[in-house]
């Protein structure tokens, strides 16, 4: 068992009152973490730490804020099997999806470094002779993050790297399923040598989040939150930042179709489709949920795809490489277990797996899934994926916007101009052409559309959100008012 601090103002910390909560393992019930269960006065006492920290940090240079991050990366690298050990014990996540974390979530803050000097402005041309007008953009204050457990080392960092570069001050709220997973992205930024204050990190009992969260939303030194996170969980967040009048950057669920066309390749279009959809057991806001394949080449698909499906290695990430390992919990299996029972009693064809009985789930496919089944348009989140056949392009793309969700999607065809106008009407954040769903790159505008959430992570997007732009005049000649 790994017993973990918080840190506030620098320092490890307990809760006050002593209290503590324990993350278990997925696959056999063991305790894997110990972890403080803050109150709300701890949770306060870290917002006042970053705020304290919040002047001289905005202060900082460019160059001393990028060395910082730079030393951060590495940190976080060297870090890789503490990660891999964390992340298995905690998630069931396998070694492939723990590493590829580590390697994007390093190269998320040195991307982050390379910002510290494109926060700029524009001279304005101003009507006013004589007026020098400026939009200046500075750093906000005191950024809270919320970061989930899926992909915890990528979305931890990408929860506060960019806010640290523009020369704001940070609250991670880390995930009850995976608090040591976090703890190791926090003491990598220590390790690098970042002020008291700049990074603090709160950790809390699964039953207190909601008082937690709203008392450090607001607080009146927080000005920006961010979460990744459930739709649903997202919309409470985002009535309390109405509340609170606190802009928010939200990241929410997904239901990512990938659309086969007629004339795609059907080898690209297998691969990327498996690994949108089967990459860490389809746990990942990304994962491919739908998919979508012309009725014309569907056979010949479906047979290739459920070859590769049943190739992938599934176990316990703990005793050796695998692909799949486990599913954060039981209740995942349970609900997938009963998304099955519904498509299977509706029409739908099973292809392989199937339903499970512990935590290591298979890669399944359910093919000749229709609107009537629940996973038509349920998100799974797990390796649990519907096969929906269609007639021709038009089909297909009122296929992919029949849902409420709009964060990644893909389009697999030979017809370059053809995908594109496709991938045009398709109503998602992120679309590839003849590439998985599930991509990611630091320096990319990452966001959804309707149920999805609001606003963008990452590159010159990420300075938008977590900078306040100002209007800042000087007048260079006299001037004549009307009294």
């Amino acid at each position: 068992m790994n017993t973990i601090s918080m840190l506030i103002n620098g320092e490890p910390s307990q809760a006050e009152n002593g209290a503590t909560f324990e993350r278990s393992n997925p696959l056999d019930g063991q305790v894997a973490t110990r972890a403080p269960a803050a109150s709300v006065a701890d949770a306060l006492r870290a917002v006042d730490a970053a705020a304290a920290a919040f002047p001289a940090w905005s202060a900082t240079g460019p160059g001393e804020r990028r060395a910082l991050l730079i030393k951060a990366a590495r940190a976080l690298e060297a870090k890789g099997e503490a990660f891999a050990a964390a992340m298995a014990a905690e998630t069931g996540a396998s070694g492939i999806w723990a590493g590829f974390n580590v390697h994007l979530a390093a190269n998320t803050l040195l991307e982050a470094a390379a910002l510290t000097t494109q926060i700029n402005g524009e001279v304005i041309p101003s009507d006013l002779p004589g007026n020098l007008a400026m939009g200046v953009r500075q750093a906000a204050g005191v950024v809270l993050g919320m970061a989930p457990w899926n992909a915890p080392v990528i979305l931890g960092v990408r929860a506060i790297a960019v806010p640290l570069a523009c020369g704001n001050t940070v609250v991670l709220k880390g995930s009850e399923l995976c608090p040591a997973t976090h703890g190791l992205i926090i003491a990598a930024l220590q390790e690098a040598g970042l002020p008291k204050g700049v990074v603090n990190f709160v950790t809390n009992a699964p039953a207190d989040a909601a008082a937690v969260v709203e008392a450090m939303i607001a607080h009146r030194a927080v000005r920006r939150v961010n979460f990744t996170g459930s739709t649903q969980v997202g919309k409470i967040i985002a009535m309390h930042c109405a509340k609170y009048l606190k802009p928010a950057v939200l990241e929410l669920g997904g239901k990512a179709p990938v659309l086969v066309l007629d004339d795609a390749d059907p080898d690209a279009a297998v691969n990327g489709v498996a690994f949108g959809a089967f990459a860490n057991s389809g746990q990942i806001c990304m994962s491919t949920e739908r998919i979508i394949v012309d009725h014309k080449i569907a056979d010949d698909f479906v047979r290739r795809l459920v070859a590769k499906a049943n190739s992938l290695p599934l176990g316990d990430p703990r005793l050796g490489p695998v692909v799949l390992g486990s599913v954060v919990d039981s209740k995942t299996v349970e609900r997938c277990n009963a998304l099955i029972d519904d498509a299977l009693s509706k029409g739908a064809k099973l292809l392989c797996g199937g339903k499970a009985d512990s935590s290591l789930m298979a890669a399944t496919l359910l093919d000749h899934v229709t609107p009537a089944m629940r996973i038509y348009a349920e998100e799974s989140f797990a390796p649990v994926k519907g096969i929906v056949r269609v007639n021709g392009d038009e089909e297909a793309i009122a296929c992919a916007n029949d849902n409420e969700y709009g964060l990644a999607s893909a389009v697999f065809s030979r017809d370059t101009a053809r995908a594109l106008l496709v991938a045009g009407r398709i109503e998602s954040g992120i679309c590839h052409i003849n590439g998985a769903t599930v991509h990611d790159e630091p320096q990319m505008p990452f966001g959804g559309v309707k149920g999805s959430g609001i606003g963008h992570f990452g590159g010159k997007a990420g300075i938008d959100a977590f900078t306040d732009l100002r209007w800042i005049t000087l007048q260079t000649t006299p001037r004549a008012y009307p009294f």
